[in-house]
């Protein structure tokens, strides 16, 4: 399944096919070993309030969220080979293709929301 991820605060689509890792190997395999996440693509992460990009080819933004999915810390373009600190506030992590975030307003405080999206080539009605 794919989600939307939607800033609340600022009426903006950050994602409209989002996936989710929640076990224990989707979260670390994560976006690993991808050549590259195109605008529309995301990964969201949970439970979590750090990540790396060890083995990865690609920068990306980072958005830390709290129970409530407000940004409690976010990060433009960490790029490969990097490991963030740990946010304690943080319960989930939202990457994104690198530049989401500073083009949409996107901002510490700002709400997120996540809400089921279609998958590729599967249309409803």
């Amino acid at each position: 399944m794919h989600w939307r991820v939607t800033n609340e605060t600022r009426q903006r689509l950050l994602a409209d096919r989002a996936e989710r890792a929640e076990s224990f190997v989707q979260r670390f395999q994560g976006l690993m070993g991808r050549a590259s996440l195109p605008m529309g693509g995301g990964m969201h992460i949970e439970p979590c309030n750090s990540i790396h990009t060890f083995f990865m080819r690609i920068p990306i933004d980072v958005a830390f969220l709290d129970a409530e999915g407000r940004i409690v810390k976010q990060l433009s373009a960490m790029p490969p080979w990097r490991t963030s600190s740990i946010y304690f506030k943080a319960r989930s992590v939202l990457e994104l293709p690198a530049g989401v975030l500073g083009a949409s307003g996107t901002q510490e405080g700002d709400r997120l929301v996540f809400t089921p999206g279609e998958a590729p080539g599967v249309k409803t009605r």
